[in-house]
């Protein structure tokens, strides 16, 4: 029985909520987790019998995971652009430090 690794999607995952609080730029690195998991999940739907059924399981979860991870980055993006179109640009750096800080 093959077993699929969630290593990397939780990895991806993690490392884009962090880089959220930077405009939102996390969902660069959320989306390829999402998607690796995507495929790997579908990979392993053509051959259930192939894969084991616990780490279908783990990969569902590492799936789950990563689809909230993006959804966090892309609504702190989309927060990110709004506020780049609605503030001048020093209203905007100065929000942005008072937030970092």
């Amino acid at each position: 029985m093959k077993k699929l690794n969630t290593t990397i999607i939780y990895v991806l995952s993690s490392i884009s909520l962090v880089c959220c609080i930077c405009l939102g730029l996390g969902v660069l690195v959320a989306l390829p987790s999402f998607l690796i998991a995507n495929k790997k999940l579908n990979e392993a739907q053509l051959h259930p019998e192939d894969y084991d059924a616990e780490s279908l399981k783990a990969m569902q979860n590492a799936k789950t995971f990563a689809l909230i991870a993006l959804s966090i980055n892309g609504i702190y993006f989309l927060y990110s652009l709004y506020s780049l179109a609605t503030l001048d640009w020093d209203s905007f750096w100065l929000e942005f430090e008072e937030k970092m800080n």
